[in-house]
């Protein structure tokens, strides 16, 4: 964000640009907000914590403006790391906006988010939620904020339904279960909503106990006792990538074997970083979570722009992150195609009037409602397999059959 390029102003520059000033503030607001293309400050914690999530954002989002331009939406991005820090979350978003920035997406982390909407509603400047789950984010009143992303309570219900999916497609039963959660604000909301959901889900086992464990941990030793203690059948988790590795490795090395372990809606098991840690132990794993509808052209444009920009990396890995990204900064740039300003309140509210049929994730189109929410996303069962998320649930969406109970650890190549 900071510029290294200085220089001492002169009076000839100090009078010129006191004149142009005072032209821009005679001129209507609607004039001096009008541009060819909508700056959009991208938040993400592309180091710290949670920087394997922010950098798999981070390539989405640098290729969305190519791919937006070729459906006719022109966006200049500026690209922010928060460092998985809520106060340089802060911070940094107060900082894009006094820059320039016309509309703020983010931040993967929610409570970043949290401290950036507070900043965004001052300001009146659109911001456009990529991945953030907390409740409190559309259930305040904030004015400035959408979240093209499911609530907790909306991961965890889905989740839970396309558990019983599983097992009646594989029929293969769980006798009971347990829930393992990081006790940040991601992972104390989703215990929240299990606690609300699981009792009135009708589930067909008992949840044992929910432990809850610090994301920080140099390991997850004592969890993994607690959990084999209890020895259930389904372990129901709530990692990140950092976290679910050391889970995996805990439970290997006490020889703790579930016949799956399945995540309800949260991120990790699916990260590049998890696969490259772990090798075959990463294979099996499942996640109910919305994913890329391959059969969308949107996504054809976007998986195609992605393997050009970072033929390093891969798209079925990164498609979450980078496709969440990607729409909430398309929905910033269809809006202000359709405003034709920049002006905060009116690009505003034409971001409340969003209806996009063809996107990027599974579900229907992208709409919000009074509070700011889409509630037209849909979840997908997926699976490790050979290191790839694949899609085996629903059937009209599924490329592979899902594998249950889980492989032994021992033996896998």
């Amino acid at each position: 964000m900071r510029s290294d390029n200085h220089f001492r102003p002169s009076r000839r520059h100090v009078l010129g640009g006191a004149a142009a000033a005072g032209a821009m503030l005679a001129a209507p607001a609607v004039v001096r907000a009008q541009a060819k293309a909508l700056k959009v400050a991208v938040v993400l914690p592309r180091s710290g914590l949670f920087a394997a999530a922010g950098q798999s954002c981070y390539r989405g989002a640098v290729v969305t403006p190519k791919v937006l331009a070729d459906l006719g939406y022109s966006v200049e991005l500026v690209h922010v790391d928060f460092e998985s820090n809520v106060d340089v979350a802060r911070t940094q978003t107060e900082r894009a906006i006094a820059e320039g920035a016309q509309c703020v997406v983010g931040a993967f982390e929610s409570g970043a988010t949290l401290a950036m909407a507070q900043v965004c509603e001052q300001r009146q400047v659109p911001l456009i939620i990529n991945i953030a789950s907390v409740p409190q984010l559309t259930e305040q009143g904030y004015k400035y904020l959408v979240r093209n992303f499911l609530t907790n309570a909306q991961l965890v219900g889905n989740g839970l339904r396309l558990v019983k999916d599983l097992m009646a497609a594989t029929s293969v039963p769980f006798k009971n279960a347990v829930f393992v959660h990081a006790n940040d604000t991601f992972g104390t909301a989703q215990r929240a909503a299990m606690d609300r959901l699981f009792p009135a889900a009708e589930m067909p086992f008992p949840l044992l106990e929910s432990i809850a464990y610090d994301p920080k941990a140099q390991d997850l030793a004592v969890e993994v006792t607690k959990i084999r203690a209890l020895a259930p059948e389904l372990v129901l988790v709530t990692t990140r990538s950092s976290d679910a590795i050391k889970l995996v490795r805990d439970m290997v090395r006490q020889r703790f074997e579930p016949k799956a372990i399945i995540s309800p809606g949260s991120p990790g098991l699916y990260d590049e970083e998890f696969y490259q840690a772990l090798g075959p132990l990463a294979d099996f794993h499942l996640y109910n979570l919305p994913w890329a509808n391959a059969k969308s052209p949107v996504t054809q444009a976007l998986a195609a722009a992605y393997k050009t920009a970072h033929p390093t990396n891969r798209f079925e890995v990164d498609c979450f992150n980078a496709g969440f990204t990607f729409e909430a900064i398309m929905v910033g740039a269809d809006a202000f195609k359709r405003a034709g300003t920049a002006d905060g309140p009116t690009l505003m509210a034409a971001v409340k009037t969003t209806n996009i049929a063809e996107h990027v994730l599974t579900g229907g189109p992208i709409k919000f409602d009074e509070k700011g929410q889409n509630n037209n996303i849909q979840a997908a069962v997926v699976q490790n397999r050979n290191r790839t998320p694949t899609v085996v649930l629903p059937p009209d969406v599924a490329v592979a059959a899902p594998v249950l109970p889980m492989p032994p650890w021992q033996g896998r190549s």
